[in-house]
């Protein structure tokens, strides 16, 4: 039977964490934390907070992945702390578009950017971004080395990008402009402020998601009980590092009003230091980020699919992994179609609106699961399928993990207070798996 190769080592896995967390949100979304908060002390503040509860995320999927080093990651953990549907409905969110739809809308951020700097009509967008996802799905089908080098190379690229926006917002003279009136944002006690770090603690936490992809190829790292909870704990501290100081960045040069204020701080940041030869540095700095991001999404995601496949609760002919490539080919042409079918329609917006409070919800209870794992310690598993179980272990448990519970807890509550009726939608779309389930079960 053909089974993963372990061919990805530290480097690999530690860019595929980074690669995971940074697409375009840095270079795009700052601007709304500091709306809400208003200071710049309070915005760093932010960033601080949201940067360790993704640390302690880290912390808590590095012992996941040491005590079940297993392809589909979240997918295998659900799966055996809360029984087959909720991981099923973990995998079908993903599907339906959580993955798929990030694939599609990352892909015509990307476009947009590359047909701009290029100087093509605004028509070759879409072309260009389906092109994207069908070239990387292919790298993607022949191996998962190639796929792991396109990988570093483009994380190596994005962070070249951050390093001149952070270097040309700290060193850099600050142009003497005027700069925008101060924001409207008026905190008056300590409630206040606690609300409105609160409220921007939302935007903070989904630009630090997406590290926990890496568990999903656990497979195919060497050694993954010690390599993944280190590429883990320094995937992630290092991109804390790198926000805090692109932030740093922003709030030198556009200050904390400014900041506020802007739609495109960091094309803001370079324009003023720089002029257009900025403006147009960053813009391929942020179209190289998103190709970068949109090659992790779809070197891991297929991995969630094809274990579906192998626990009998999705199309079977995607359990099977390439006999030369030994990838889950299969799933990698399923992804793919379906996410260019999805940029075509240009659905992905409103469909991501609907269920990305979804996301958090399985984030939450993926790390509750290491309290099951502690409860029982010992699961029906064959020899074959159990990591380390006296390796890597969560620091300051349960406070760790629970933390991370209840800042998720706070994200979905957030997410459903700002916006009922998409969240009633979301549910509804994410309800519709369990008859999908029950039908998939019954056909095995």
């Amino acid at each position: 039977m053909t089974t993963y190769a372990r061919r990805l080592g530290i480097f690999s896995a530690t860019m595929a964490v980074i690669g995971g967390i940074i697409g375009s949100g840095v270079f795009l979304g700052p601007e709304v934390v500091a709306a809400r908060v208003g200071s710049a002390g309070l915005t760093l503040t932010a960033w601080v907070l949201g940067g360790l509860i993704a640390l302690a995320g880290a912390f808590c999927f590095g012992e996941l992945g040491a005590r079940r080093p297993r392809a589909g990651g979240g997918y295998v953990y659900l799966r055996e702390a809360f029984g087959p549907l909720p991981a099923f409905l973990y995998g079908w969110a993903l599907l339906l578009v959580i993955a798929t739809g990030a694939t599609a809308a990352v892909a015509v951020t990307f476009a947009s950017y590359a047909v701009a700097l290029l100087g093509f009509s605004p028509r070759a967008t879409l072309p260009l971004a389906t092109a994207a996802i069908a070239l990387l799905s292919a790298v993607n089908y022949v191996g998962v080395k190639p796929a792991a080098v396109t990988q570093n190379v483009f994380t190596v690229l994005k962070l070249a990008a951050l390093a001149a926006l952070v270097a040309a917002g700290l060193f850099a003279s600050r142009p003497n402009l005027p700069q925008p009136p101060p924001s409207s944002t008026v905190l008056g006690g300590g409630g206040d402020v606690v609300v409105a770090l609160g409220a921007a603690l939302v935007p903070v936490l989904f630009a630090y998601g997406g590290w926990q992809q890496t568990n999903f190829i656990a497979e195919e790292i060497i050694e993954p009980e010690r390599n993944l909870p280190r590429a883990l704990v320094l995937g992630v501290a290092g991109v804390v590092t790198v926000y805090l100081l692109a932030n740093l960045a922003y709030l030198r040069v556009l200050g904390a009003s400014g900041l506020a204020a802007s739609t495109a701080p960091a094309a803001d940041l370079m324009g003023r230091v720089l002029g257009l030869a900025g403006r147009r540095l960053i813009s391929a700095g942020i179209a190289v980020s998103t190709f970068g991001f949109l090659n992790l999404v779809i070197l891991v995601t297929p991995r969630v699919f094809q274990a579906m496949a192998a626990d009998g609760v999705f199309f079977e002919p995607l359990a099977r992994l390439h006999p030369r490539y030994r990838t889950p080919a299969g799933a990698i042409a399923f992804m793919g179609g379906w996410s260019i079918l999805l940029a075509v329609s240009g659905t992905y917006a409103q469909l991501l609106d609907y269920v990305v409070f979804g996301d958090w919800i399985f984030f939450g209870l993926t790390v509750a699961s290491l309290f099951i794992y502690n409860l029982t310690p010992h699961p029906p598993l064959r020899d074959a399928e159990r990591g380390s179980e006296g390796g890597f272990r969560v620091p300051f448990y349960p406070w760790t993990p629970a933390l991370f519970v209840l800042a998720a807890v706070y994200v979905v509550v957030s997410s459903i207070v700002a916006n009922p009726q998409n969240a009633l939608i979301g549910t509804g779309l994410l309800a519709l798996g369990v008859p999908v389930y029950r039908w998939a079960r019954r056909t095995v």
